[in-house]
């Protein structure tokens, strides 16, 4: 029963969520189920508070479950909205707080060691450079085609970025000479920049193990949204206003953005212990 209504969940909802977004909440609600033995009309409050002090002992960072809620947020909204239920189990259930941290970026000595690191393989490095220099999301870096790249502007489009709306971001001279050169030694003919044998677009999980190899080389945490974290302290540090920060990592809201306000104070008082020192 419990497979059958997620599934409807899922089918009702894939156009306005993100593929990442259905792939991240079945994840979820498959954990909470599965954990939880019982079928979706039974669950209560309080076996959702007790799954998710489970998750808060096993060591999970207050985002992930904040994450983890929320799927089960949508999930159970979506069942009274189809009257498959009359009670909605979450109501009770208040999100966690978030942990007054800033957002976890590379400084620039980290970021040398990742480009270093990858300099040999042309695809990887291309990778990593795109990621640092535009800022996108893991999949709108998959399903950008080489004819979203705009060479003479130093732009490419983002098509159907996450609620589906489009946009352009910029990329350096830095990012335009690790793609020419990308380019050049790849043999796959595909309309994706970064292609598997096929034609089709490489995978979100391929990537994913790539920086999972960088990490262990490395010896600190670095994902895909690391880079995106990166991009962005980097231009709050530098001053760009908020606003454009906002356009160029595509939030809908200015208030998502905002965090970085908080990393550009922190480099100005670094910048200001220095010059006392």
């Amino acid at each position: 029963m419990n497979q059958e209504v997620l599934q409807a969940f899922y089918d009702d909802n894939c156009n306005q969520f993100s593929s990442e977004t259905i792939r991240s909440y079945k994840i979820s609600l498959s954990q909470f189920f599965s954990e939880s033995e019982k079928k979706y009309d039974e669950v209560r409050a309080k076996d959702i508070r007790n799954w998710l002090a489970t998750l808060s002992e096993k060591g999970l960072k207050i985002r992930s479950i904040q994450l983890k809620l929320t799927a089960l947020k949508s999930f159970y909204q979506y069942c009274i909205e189809e009257n498959k239920i009359n009670h909605n189990p979450t109501k009770k259930v208040k999100t966690p707080k978030s942990e007054d941290l800033l957002p976890y970026y590379l400084n620039k000595r980290q970021l040398a060691l990742l480009q270093e690191l990858t300099k040999d393989n042309l695809r990887e490095r291309a990778i990593v450079e795109v990621l640092y220099a535009t800022g996108v999301r893991i999949n709108e870096l998959l399903n950008i085609k080489l004819e979203d790249i705009k060479w003479d502007t130093r732009q490419i489009w983002i098509r159907k970025g996450k609620g589906n709306k489009d946009r352009f971001v910029l990329f350096s001279h830095e990012c335009a000479l690790r793609l020419k050169n990308y380019l050049h030694v790849r043999y796959e003919n595909s309309d994706f920049l970064f292609s598997s044998p096929r034609g089709k677009h490489i995978s979100c999980d391929l990537v994913q193990l790539f920086f999972r190899k960088y990490s262990k080389e490395l010896g600190f945490k670095v994902t895909p949204h690391t880079l995106r974290h990166t991009f962005a302290a980097h231009l709050a540090e530098k001053g760009m206003e908020f606003i454009y920060i906002q356009d160029l990592l595509g939030h809908a809201n200015i208030n998502s953005t905002r965090i970085y306000t908080r990393l550009m104070n922190h480099a100005r008082k670094k910048q200001y212990d220095q010059y006392q020192t």
